[in-house]
C-alpha cells in the first residue's frame, strides 16, 4: 500500500484554516486548563484582587502565597517577621513556594512582593514548565495611595510616617526589585485600569 504525505502548503485553504483554528484551540485549552498563572509585583499592585477575579473568569483555583505561609506557620506575616526575623521568613517562603508550584495545577498563584527577589525564587518560577508568570507593573503614586493606610499590616513599610516618606521608600525598593520582576514571562501595566480591564488583558495574553 502506498502512503502519501501531504504538507501543510499543499492542503486547500479552507481545510488549512480549519486545521490552524483547531491547533490554536488546543493551545488555548491547554493554557487555560493546565497551566498555573503566577502573579508577581510590588505589594499593593493588585495581585490578590485581580487574581481572584481572573480565577473566576478562567475557572481556576486561587492561592495567595502569603496566606499559605500564614496557615502553615499559624502566624501572620507580621508576627513571623517580629518573632523569627526576615531570614527565617525568607527560608520558609522558598520552601512553601516550592510546595505550591509542585502541588498546584490550573491555579493562579499570587506571590508576595519580595518573593521573586530573594535566593533563587524567580529562577524556580521561570523554570516551572507548568507555570506562566505575569508582572503587574504599577506606578509609585498608585502604590502610595493604596498602601498608606495599610502600613500597620505591612511590616516593611510600618516605619513610614507620611506619604512622602512612603513614596521615597517604595521608589528605592522598586529600583532594587524591578530587575527581578521584569524577568517575568509577561508584563501588565495596571495604572488607570479597572480590575475588569486587567482581566481582559490577561485573557488576551494567554
Amino acid at each position: 500500500m502506498r502512503v502519501q504525505i501531504y504538507y501543510l502548503n499543499s492542503i486547500p485553504q479552507t481545510i488549512k484554516s480549519i486545521f490552524l483554528i483547531f491547533l490554536k484551540s488546543l493551545h488555548f485549552t491547554y493554557s487555560i486548563m493546565v497551566s498555573n498563572i503566577v502573579l508577581i509585583g510590588y505589594m499593593g499592585c493588585g495581585k490578590s484582587t485581580v487574581g481572584k477575579q481572573l480565577s473566576i473568569r478562567l475557572n481556576k483555583s486561587f492561592l495567595d502565597l502569603d496566606d499559605y505561609i500564614e496557615a502553615k506557620e499559624k502566624k501572620t506575616i507580621a508576627e513571623i517577621f517580629s518573632e523569627r526575623g526576615e531570614i527565617y521568613f525568607r527560608k520558609k517562603e522558598r520552601e512553601y513556594l516550592l510546595q505550591c508550584l509542585e502541588a498546584s495545577n490550573n491555579t493562579i498563584i499570587s506571590l508576595g512582593g519580595g518573593t521573586p527577589c530573594f535566593g533563587d525564587n524567580m529562577e524556580i518560577v521561570l523554570k516551572d514548565e507548568n507555570s506562566t508568570s505575569f508582572y503587574l507593573r504599577t506606578g509609585i503614586p498608585t502604590l502610595v495611595d493604596r498602601l498608606f493606610d495599610e502600613r500597620g499590616k505591612r511590616p516593611l513599610i510600618a516605619h513610614t510616617n507620611s506619604k512622602e516618606e512612603l513614596s521615597e521608600f517604595i521608589g528605592k525598593h522598586l529600583f532594587e526589585r524591578s530587575h527581578y520582576y521584569s524577568l517575568s514571562d509577561n508584563t501588565i501595566l495596571t495604572d488607570g485600569r479597572t480590575v475588569e480591564e486587567l482581566v481582559h488583558l490577561f485573557e488576551a495574553s494567554l
